[in-house]
């Protein structure tokens, strides 16, 4: 990986990469969506593609890694759908694109591991007021986010497949973080620094869609989320929000006893 100026830029914008990854990765997923028969009416699409098959029956197999799909009409031959050069180039472009957000994940994980940096006091700071505004704008922002992520798991569904699902589920994750983060570096228990809040956001945005899925799982609904597990994740948000002002203050009240046993 890059050293020096280079990897220190590309870990300040960590989160840029891996969204320009996840993008373009859901855009690879759409075109090779595109590029098979429909979800809606395959035999129509391979019927029309190959007008002069003819056969008794008609079976349609395809995959997404490499990019394949085939027509068989039963007359002792296979029509490839895509073809094979429309095949080597999504596959190639699915190799750049997941190496960019693997990239990017990497140095988010790097951003997670740097040094502390500087740490803000809680000194004149209303501490129960911060973390109750803390707690309701957090939940709030949740509510959208986990709302956003239901709704548009239903797109990526029927337009990018079950890559196109993960994709979408690996980016509400990682805005949900990015949003958890941002919050709680303006909100969060203090004293902090900017890589604690990195780390809580990273711990709210992973729990948060971990649950609603594995919620949704249980519930029979999957893979398609109902509009309910929103205030599921703006709850799930509450609960480990909350946790962490708890470690945060205990962590605290430990300190300054430590302190005080060490005066006396």
């Amino acid at each position: 990986m890059l050293t020096g100026t280079a990897g220190s830029v590309l870990t300040r914008r960590a989160g840029s990469v891996l969204a320009l990854g996840l993008v373009a990765m859901l855009g690879w997923s759409l075109a090779v969506s595109a590029s098979m028969p429909s979800w809606y009416d395959p035999d129509r699409d391979c019927q029309q593609a190959f007008p002069l098959a003819e056969g008794n029956g008609l079976r349609i197999t395809s995959s997404w890694l490499p990019p394949h799909a085939t027509c068989d009409f039963g007359d002792g031959e296979l029509h490839q759908f895509i073809s094979p050069t429309r095949s080597t180039v999504l596959t190639i472009v699915f190799a750049l694109t997941a190496a960019l957000t693997l990239a990017g994940l990497y140095f988010v994980l790097r951003r997670l591991t740097a040094p502390a940096g500087i740490l803000r006091s809680a000194e004149a700071v209303d501490l129960r007021g911060r973390q109750l505004r803390h707690l309701g704008a957090g939940a709030f922002l949740t509510l959208l986010v986990v709302g956003l992520f239901a709704g548009a798991n239903v797109f990526a569904a029927f337009l990018g497949g079950p890559p196109g699902m993960l994709i979408v589920a690996l980016t509400a994750i990682a805005a949900l973080s990015a949003v958890a983060a941002a919050l709680d570096r303006q909100l969060g228990p203090l004293p902090s620094t900017a890589r604690d809040s990195q780390r809580r956001g990273a711990v709210v945005g992973c729990v948060t869609i971990a649950t609603v899925f594995f919620i949704t799982a249980a519930s029979g609904n999957f893979p398609f989320y109902r509009i309910w597990v929103a205030p599921v994740g703006a709850i799930t948000y509450l609960l480990v929000v909350t946790v962490q002002w708890s470690r945060a203050t205990r962590g605290v009240r430990t300190g300054l006893a430590g302190v005080l046993g060490a005066d006396e």
